[in-house]
């Protein structure tokens, strides 16, 4: 024993009983003890998390500089109101103009990912200008388009403000059915935007109702009496001088929302408003003066790849906080625990309730990675590509995987994130339904993403008909991109058994990944079955697959266990040291939840026996309580400041009852009784006849009484 642990030995003997109660229950000695388990390096898995050392340092920088930044006070957010809040996101634009005009597009796209966990709302409503109108420009207009909407203020936000204006009251996912309508007058040379319905009324427009200048309008284009489907028109809504809306422009508020009531949704009416042909941005569909269209042959994709790592970031944010007060927070004694309570996180079934989640965080983290890559290289092959092109084939098969992957994961990882997030509120008891612990308005929050770019049951059902057009494919000898690689394996995968000679050999990625290519390949053959079974009855094809939706569904949502799985296990086989023996215990973790969670399908197919799914239950809480252990290193490892996890119980020292009380105090100030002269003593002190008398023993019986 060394001479300080001796001299700690010798302070401990002259400790009262409370006292080293006191100490043996302190929160902050209790987060110490948890930090010091750390058996791999929390700032290799930092750096591996973020991409390295120049990412994890620009990270840093920029949550102090928010931090420091008044406009980004964040203390009382959960005490103002929906007024004040929207004058606070207003207030923000101007600290993100200076950066966004100095920093390169990187370390701006950085600042912005990490601005989206401080504040959703203000995120939003600087992305619905930055990100969906910009964004819209980009896609959609020509350069010499492009180059006249910049000139005119929309890069630089100066007298302009733009919006995004596709959903409609009446139409959401489905938008080749928006109403709106964009008509060339060719005697004019002008488009005439309509809404010609009450369902065509443009909905949820972010910035509308109080902010925007001008928006990025989908509508129907007509010429000559014909429909060329939905295109892109900018509208100008406003006079940037005075702000009164245009002839034919009507705009509202829609109100108080579930969440980011920051952002000023609005929604939008046009009345035969007129806008010269160039408004229209002609990038893929062109308008000539005397009304001839011409369409491309490459469409576009909308991508939903940052949702995927957006989902895999706000749930980092929400385990922070439960499990860091999980920690620190104690209930019930053990009978040889000396009257010393239980950590909530020593309990199976807290940890069977937080572990899991932990797991499915990191593998959702590696899947946006990974996602994030893919989008990237089939950006940059479809930028280059031209009509004629020898690879354009190819390049429209990258689109078809991506658009069909990142539709399903958008779907999968954000129902993940918001259960998470209410996983982690129940968690935390009682506190967890104050809104100063965070989660309850996170929930709010983040609970849009669910049906925003996209209602998640749709996009799911899109990767379903994709994967049953890629079964037909394969059967078709055709070679399928490696995603769904393993229909072209279909003889060797139908009827397959899980072929380990012991229950250990199930602890292996590779059986896993098996397991769930066997899964697949038998869900997304039974989809395929009924399909053509649909079309035999003499069904149309897109009837056909309607009539086959919750195979489809069913097929998708497994497609996307797996997926998440071997790009998580794919991700950490590249790793080595001990980053990776703590992560393959978190890897296996979520692979063999998964399998837990969907053990019907295991069952049915006949991969797995009962006795090995049994084995597969003991093992999730073997590996429950292991990767327990290392709860709060794992934790420390995502790096979030106390500033932008903004909750008393999860700040990194543990001292959670202090910050929460002190926080209680500061926003809720004492002071003379609000209502008791107006409205309490009327109450209480009406006569009702009963005497206005004091007795010292107030109705307690005599003990006399008791005795008899």
């Amino acid at each position: 024993m060394s001479s300080a642990q001796k001299r700690i030995q010798a302070v401990k003997q002259h400790l009262t009983p409370e006292q080293k109660y006191a100490q043996a229950v302190d929160p902050v000695a209790s987060m110490n003890e948890e930090r010091a388990k750390a058996s791999f390096d929390i700032r290799a898995l930092t750096l591996l998390m973020d991409g390295g050392q120049k990412q994890t340092d620009l990270k840093e920088k920029i949550m102090q500089e928010l931090e420091r930044d008044p406009l980004f006070k964040m203390d009382d957010i959960h005490d103002i109101s929906k007024s004040e809040l929207r004058e606070r996101t207003m207030e923000k634009f101007r600290s993100m103009l200076h950066y966004l005009q100095n920093e390169s597009v990187e370390t701006f796209k950085k600042r912005m990912e990490i601005v989206s966990l401080i504040d959703p709302g203000f995120w939003t409503r600087f992305g619905v200008h930055y990100g969906l109108f910009v964004g819209a420009l980009q896609s959609n207009a020509t350069s010499g388009q492009l180059g006249y909407w910049f000139e005119k203020g929309a890069l630089s936000l100066s007298n302009f403000v733009g919006c995004f204006a596709m959903t409609e009251i009446g139409h959401g996912s489905n938008v080749p059915g928006l109403e709106t309508t964009a008509t060339f007058d060719e005697a004019s040379d002008q488009f005439i935007i309509h809404t010609p319905t009450l369902t065509a009324t443009k909905w949820w427009i972010g910035g509308a109702a109080h902010s925007a200048t001008h928006a990025a309008v989908f509508a129907q284009l007509i010429v000559k009496g014909k429909r060329y489907g939905t295109k892109c028109f900018v509208v100008p809504l406003r006079d940037p001088k005075t702000y009164n809306t245009l002839p034919g422009i009507n705009i509202g508020d829609i109100g108080k929302k579930m969440g980011r009531d920051g952002i000023d949704n609005g929604w939008i009416q046009f009345t035969h408003v007129r806008i010269p042909r160039g408004y229209m941005l002609q990038k893929h569909t062109k308008v000539s003066r005397a009304g001839h269209v011409k369409e491309p042959k490459l469409q576009q994709l909308a991508s939903r790849v940052t949702m995927v790592a957006d989902s895999g970031h706000f749930s980092k944010k929400a385990l922070s906080i439960a499990i860091r007060y999980a920690a620190v927070r104690r209930q019930f004694a053990g009978s040889n625990a000396n009257g010393i309570e239980t950590k909530l996180l020593d309990y199976p079934i807290h940890q069977r309730r937080l572990m899991p989640l932990l797991a499915q965080t990191f593998a959702m983290l590696f899947t946006g990675t990974e996602m994030t890559d893919m989008y990237n290289i089939m950006m940059s092959r479809l930028d280059g590509a031209k009509e004629g092109d020898e690879d354009l084939d190819e390049v429209i098969e990258i689109l078809k995987e991506t658009h069909s992957t990142s539709a399903g994961l958008k779907a999968f990882c954000t129902w993940n994130c918001l259960n998470t997030i209410e996983a982690c509120r129940q968690a935390c008891g009682g506190h967890g339904y104050s809104a100063y612990t965070g989660l309850a308005q996170m929930y709010q929050d983040f609970a849009v993403q669910c049906t925003w770019e996209g209602d998640n049951t749709i996009l799911t059902l899109q990767l379903g008909r994709y994967l049953i057009s890629c079964y037909r494919d394969a059967l078709n000898g055709k070679k399928l991109s490696p995603g769904v690689g393993y229909l072209n394996n279909l003889d060797n995968l139908i009827g397959k058994k899980c072929q380990v000679k012991s229950l250990e050999e199930l602890l292996s990625p590779e059986v896993i990944i098996e397991g769930w290519q066997v899964v697949c390949a038998n869900v997304v053959r039974n989809a395929g079955i009924e399909f053509e079974e649909n079309l035999k009855k003499g069904l149309q094809p897109d009837d056909a697959y309607e009539q086959c939706s919750q195979s489809r569904l069913y097929a998708a949502k497994l497609h996307s266990f797996g997926y998440l799985f071997n790009r998580f296990a794919d991700g950490v086989s590249k790793i080595s040291g001990s980053v990776h023996d703590i992560l393959i215990k978190v890897c296996l973790l979520y692979g063999l939840y998964s399998i837990e969670e969907n053990a019907g399908a295991f069952l049915q197919y006949e991969y797995f026996t009962p006795a090995q799914i049994e084995f597969v239950r003991s093992s999730v809480n073997k590996l429950c309580a292991e990767v327990r252990e290392q709860a709060i290193p794992l934790v420390d490892s995502f790096n979030l400041s106390d500033y932008i996890i903004n909750s008393p119980l999860g700040r990194k020292d543990g001292n959670v009852y202090v910050h929460y009380f002190e926080q209680v105090k500061r926003s809720n100030p004492q002071g003379e009784h609000p209502y008791f002269n107006r409205l309490i003593k009327p109450l209480i002190e009406r006569d009702i006849g009963g005497g206005d008398y004091e007795d010292e023993e107030a109705g307690l019986e005599s003990e006399d009484e008791d005795d008899e």
